[in-house]
């Protein structure tokens, strides 16, 4: 329940960004949330390497459910870094639009 509620936010966000940028709304919600999968997915490889690096074996004993909600932060994390990116990118070429259509009169 707490997975659902979490993706719902994260699409909800994104949703929210588009709107106020006039992209495409749905792309971009499911977009966060892929993202956020895909952070879980690298960061969960990159953990589990390093564990078999510094103790051979020990990822046979490690308890899966721990594994997983240890890389929760690591995937808000990626969504967070890329709903950023993008308010960024957005919001300066906005500015540029803006000031292109003020010295069309001039």
């Amino acid at each position: 329940m707490l997975g659902l509620l979490l993706l719902y936010w994260i699409g909800k966000y994104f949703y929210k960004l588009a709107e106020e940028y006039h992209k495409n709304l749905w792309g971009f919600a499911i977009l966060g949330v892929v993202v956020y999968y895909g952070g879980i997915f690298f960061f969960g490889i990159i953990a589990v390497v390093m564990m078999e690096i510094i103790y051979p074996g020990s990822i046979d004993t490690f308890n899966e459910t721990l594994l997983s909600l240890l890389m929760i932060p690591f995937g808000i994390l990626s969504s967070y870094l890329l709903y950023k990116y993008l308010e960024k990118v957005w919001k300066k070429n906005r500015d540029n639009t803006n000031k292109l259509i003020d010295e069309i009169g001039r």
